[in-house]
């Protein structure tokens, strides 16, 4: 039996196992939250009465507990958001990719080209009221050039899937996106995808492949 070497993890390997680990992480969150919403707390609920003494209407003990575990569950989450914005630039960006897979480069690289040299990829279909992409500025039927660190070679098929996991790891994050509005006018706007904005999803709009293989 010949020796055997580990097989190399690739840079969407580390942002797949990356994103298990924030879905892990938001999902203890949603537990320790429910412990305090089962308080009738808050992360800043008083627990002591008038008097100084511990509730006795609440388990103070568990408030206490799902709060501080709730501050190094954000903490962590922070960190592993920041390790999957770098791990989605090695994924999509051929400069470093190629650094760290010269034979081997996956099929959604992205190729850095000049803002005149972008084809749009992606079509706007609708865009909610009161939105964040509706804040940004997006209209209907504008054509998306860019969307961060994305382009129309970030995509191998018709699938927008990059896209969606790319947002995923921007909530609250400002993000540059380029689009082509009328025959030939490029606009540059700013997206900032967040929740509980009062609609469905992080940016409100949706978007259809345009164009793709």
């Amino acid at each position: 039996m010949g020796f055997m070497l580990p097989e190399r993890e690739t840079p969407a390997d580390q942002v797949r196992a990356l994103m298990a680990r924030k879905e892990a992480i938001e999902a203890e969150l949603d537990a320790q939250s429910s412990i305090l919403e089962a308080n009738d707390s808050t992360m800043e609920t008083p627990l002591l009465d008038a008097d100084g003494f511990p509730r006795s209407d609440i388990d103070v003990w568990a408030v206490r507990h799902a709060r501080v575990r709730i501050i190094e569950l954000r903490n962590d989450l922070a960190a592993v958001m920041d390790r999957i914005m770098v791990g989605l630039q090695n994924v999509y960006d051929p400069s470093v990719a190629a650094a760290a897979e010269p034979t081997e480069m996956p099929q959604s690289n992205i190729s850095v080209s000049p803002p005149s040299a972008l084809l749009p990829f992606a079509k706007v279909d609708g865009v909610a009221p009161g939105s964040p992409a509706a804040a940004a500025g997006l209209l209907r039927e504008d054509l998306v050039l860019s969307f961060g660190v994305l382009t129309r070679s970030s995509f191998g098929s018709s699938s927008l899937q990059p896209l969606a996991e790319y947002v995923a790891t921007q909530e609250n994050r400002e993000i540059l996106v380029r689009v082509l509005r009328g025959a030939n006018e490029t606009v540059s706007l700013t997206f900032i995808p967040r929740r509980n904005w009062g609609g469905r999803g992080l940016l409100g709009c949706h978007i259809v492949p345009h164009n793709l293989v």
